[in-house]
């Protein structure tokens, strides 16, 4: 009779560790509880243009060992508590799981750590954290790293993704999942009346937000530097640089500026190469686990990860994502949009940034107030755990508590998680 009572105890605990049962209400989810799901450190490489940039050359496994070196330096965590690793990733074959349990060696996890990649394309890095974050919550891991990488200048391009089957082709809907997405992205500010000088303005202020953050050292707090070897493009020449800074940031955008540029998908189109996202390397790196086990250790308490939502859409209305995914993630949380201080919102499109906003009602002045993916760049597996550490640390700069992350998904999904400041 006592073990059936134990049992039954344990099994309460498990059902009592889901989303469903995660206090709401703003008041609530501020509380503090042994049981929270803690981000203790976050941080990124800087992200570098593709092709152009400082990481041109090295490899995402290397970019993804130094973001987990710096992980482990800066939180003093001993590798050998760290059970598991989830890696968002997009373009490496197998989503990099070889080279990703690899790179977690060279970092110095020991062979008792396991590792994983996941793949659901431009949320890649925000299911990584979310799936350890989930881990913990359920009792099957104690301490988790929930990442993101993407060497965009070595493996863009047509060959990412597979040729369709005639079953999948013979199909509209499912056709429609491989129309390129600025294509369809065209056709849907087209279609909702998205104008370019609303996407351009949405762009310009990206740029000169986040100029005048990197400016202001605003993003220091979330960078660490890495010395790379670099070969100079004229010159055929190696060198090793330091990459301590995002380098697509341009300076001095304008709306006049961005008006100049042709459209890149349609003649008489409004998507350009200055109001979609760059074209990036780069990696993030999160470390989780419960307040108890932070307390126990003594590590530093960033902020916690409240719960997260995942959607889908039609295919053709992928950008349509975050307007779909956010509502779903608040309702969980129990908290109305006026109660949220900072977004992050990908800015894969300015046209379905402008939409999800507007449509949403939402405060422009919070949604990425140190600009985004069009300024700095959109390496595809990265950016969901990148958002991570921008948040936090711009949460923590201005002394604001709960941050949303978001994000359009190819093939038509949205996807949002809620935190909170610590």
């Amino acid at each position: 009779m006592a073990k059936a009572q134990q049992r039954l105890s344990q099994v309460q605990s498990h059902l009592s560790s889901s989303e469903v049962d995660i206090p709401r209400g703003r008041e609530s989810i501020l509380k503090k509880s042994p049981d929270d799901i803690v981000v203790t450190c976050a941080l990124r490489t800087p992200l570098t243009r593709g092709g152009k940039g400082g990481f041109k050359d090295t490899a995402a496994a290397d970019l993804l060992v130094h973001a987990f070196q710096s992980l482990l330096s800066r939180s003093h965590i001993d590798p050998n508590l760290v059970e598991d690793i989830s890696i968002g990733n997009v373009l490496a074959p197998g989503a990099g799981a070889t080279e990703f349990r690899a790179a977690a060696l060279v970092a110095g996890f020991p062979e008792t750590t396991a590792v994983r990649a996941v793949n659901r394309q431009c949320s890649s890095g925000l299911q990584a954290c979310v799936d350890i974050a989930n881990a913990i919550r359920c009792g099957m891991i104690e301490i988790g790293v929930g990442a993101g990488v993407e060497s965009m200048s070595s493996q863009y391009g047509p060959g990412a993704v597979s040729e369709f089957s005639e079953l999948l082709d013979s199909h509209q809907e499912a056709k429609n999942c491989k129309v390129p997405m600025g294509v369809l992205s065209e056709q849907m500010a087209s279609d909702r009346d998205v104008t370019r000088e609303a996407q351009d303005t949405f762009a310009a202020r990206s740029f000169q937000r986040a100029e005048a953050a990197q400016k202001a050292g605003k993003f220091n707090e979330e960078i660490v530097p890495m010395k790379v070897k670099w070969v100079d493009p004229k010159t055929e020449e190696e060198k090793q640089i330091v990459v301590d800074k995002d380098d697509g940031i341009r300076q001095g955008m304008t709306v006049e500026g961005l008006g100049k540029i042709r459209p890149a998908f349609k003649k008489d189109g409004s998507i350009h190469a200055g109001n979609a996202s760059q074209v990036s390397d780069g990696a993030a790196a999160v470390l989780l686990m419960k307040r108890s086990t932070a307390e126990r250790l003594g590590q530093p308490i960033v902020g916690k990860f409240v719960c997260s939502s995942v959607v889908g859409v039609k295919p053709l209305l992928m950008g349509i994502g975050p307007w779909k995914a956010i509502p779903v993630a608040l309702e969980k949380a129990g908290i109305a949009k006026n109660e949220v201080d900072v977004w992050e919102i990908n800015e894969a499109f300015a046209s379905q940034c402008v939409w999800c906003v507007k449509e949403l009602g939402l405060d422009e002045a919070k949604v990425n107030p140190n600009g985004g993916a069009i300024a700095f760049g959109h390496p595809l597996g990265c950016t969901g755990a990148r958002q991570v550490a921008t948040l936090f640390n711009e949460l923590g700069r201005t002394g604001k508590k709960v941050g949303v992350t978001s994000m359009c998904v190819g093939t038509g999904m949205g996807m949002a998680a809620v935190w909170v400041k610590e």
